[in-house]
């Protein structure tokens, strides 16, 4: 099955993707993952990094003329700003640059520096950012190409950013939620957010908020009752909550569906085995249900501040302005794409635990046997 590392800091020289237990024959292209990294970069909010973070790929292993071998793919990501970074960052020789002594509130920095036993944030700072997604990028094409061979489609939409939120349907539309700024298909919701990111900006502060993801097309079955860490739903909510930034995830409307009586909180099962609504977002007992997987995650607002919190400098033992590194001031847009790598990846596996194949075909005749088997 499908598991996958990554090794990289933010400004070191590059991200490098090892990708195990894909099956042989699946399609995939240099242009495909730099089309995900493209999307994963946009978003209203971002800051000036991602005009210079071109990424730069290398497909080094696992791929030949197009198609998978059944070997580890590897794949690096160069990271462009490396010859800024190559006297602060480099892999010997004797430190360079400024320690920072300053850790941010929010982020990893001084929780890492104390489990670590360092007086330098750097040394935590850059692995705990954010843009180790990147690297998980390439294990989320991957995984979704492998899902779209068995007729599984993953996409996600912003419904929240600050107080601004809307009530949307699954995120269906992939048109619309590409063409908004935010990636909200709500053209009028889409404006207030964008105003409010907007005065985030003016106040030198940031914003979080809310994105949801969608798996359509899965059919019962994927998941298992029979152990703790078998749970689809578990496997999901601890998959999107490895994002950086992200402190809650919900299965369905789960927090409204916590206030409701029972009469209202499930979904009744009508003649053909279709349900009257889906509040269980897809997953009951662990297992999916054949209905729409639906997954959202609240996504706090960045940690690094134009206007920075208090601190303390670790050296001095003095109060202190948290550091400033570059930062945007709303990376919610960028948090449902990878929230859609993460969710990919999860389905993936679990169909590949269940259905099993060394080749692409196997895995397809496979499914289709079983959708054919529980008239699905």
């Amino acid at each position: 099955m499908i598991r996958f590392l990554t090794a990289g800091e933010s400004h070191g020289p590059g991200l490098v993707t090892i990708v195990e237990g894909l099956p042989k024959g699946l399609a995939v292209s240099a242009d495909d993952f730099a089309a995900e990294l493209e999307r994963r970069r946009r978003g209203y909010g971002r800051g000036g990094r991602m005009k210079v973070e071109r990424d730069e790929l290398e497909i080094l292993g696992g791929i030949r003329h197009g198609r998978t071998l059944g070997s580890p793919v590897a794949v690096l990501i160069r990271n462009a700003e490396w010859e800024n970074w190559s006297q602060v960052m480099a892999p010997e020789g004797e430190p360079a640059g400024k320690k920072v002594t300053r850790p941010r509130p929010g982020h990893a920095d001084l929780p890492g520096m104390l489990k670590y036993d360092t007086d330098d944030a750097r040394d935590i700072l850059e692995r705990a950012s954010a843009r180790e997604t990147a690297a998980r990028t390439i294990a989320g094409v991957l995984s979704r190409k492998l899902l779209a061979a068995v007729g599984v489609d993953v996409l996600s939409q912003v419904v929240a950013i600050g107080e601004v939120s809307v009530d949307l349907p699954p995120p269906a539309d992939r048109d619309a939620i590409e063409a908004s700024p935010v990636r909200c298909p709500d053209r009028e919701a889409t404006g207030r957010m964008m105003a409010v990111i907007d005065a985030a900006a003016d106040a030198r502060d940031t914003l979080g908020g809310v994105f949801e993801v969608a798996a359509h097309g899965v059919p019962p079955g994927i998941g298992s009752h029979v152990q703790w860490d078998r749970k689809l739903d578990g496997l999901l909510a601890q998959a999107v909550m490895s994002i950086p930034s992200i402190k809650g995830v919900e299965i369905g409307p789960a927090f409204r569906v916590a206030a409701s009586p029972g009469s209202a909180a499930h979904d009744e099962i009508l003649p053909g085995l279709e349900r009257a609504s889906n509040r269980a977002g897809g997953m009951e007992g662990g297992i999916s249900n054949g209905e729409t997987i639906l997954v959202r995650a609240a996504m706090k607002p960045i940690s690094t501040l134009m206007q920075p919190l208090r601190t303390v400098d670790v050296e001095t033992g003095e109060p202190a302005q948290a550091v400033r590194e570059r930062s945007d001031v709303c990376a919610v847009p960028a948090g449902g794409v990878v929230g859609e790598q993460m969710v990919c990846i999860v389905l993936a596996r679990e169909f590949q635990r269940k259905f099993g194949g060394d080749t692409v075909d196997d895995l397809v005749d496979a499914v289709a046997r079983y959708r054919e088997r529980i008239g699905w």
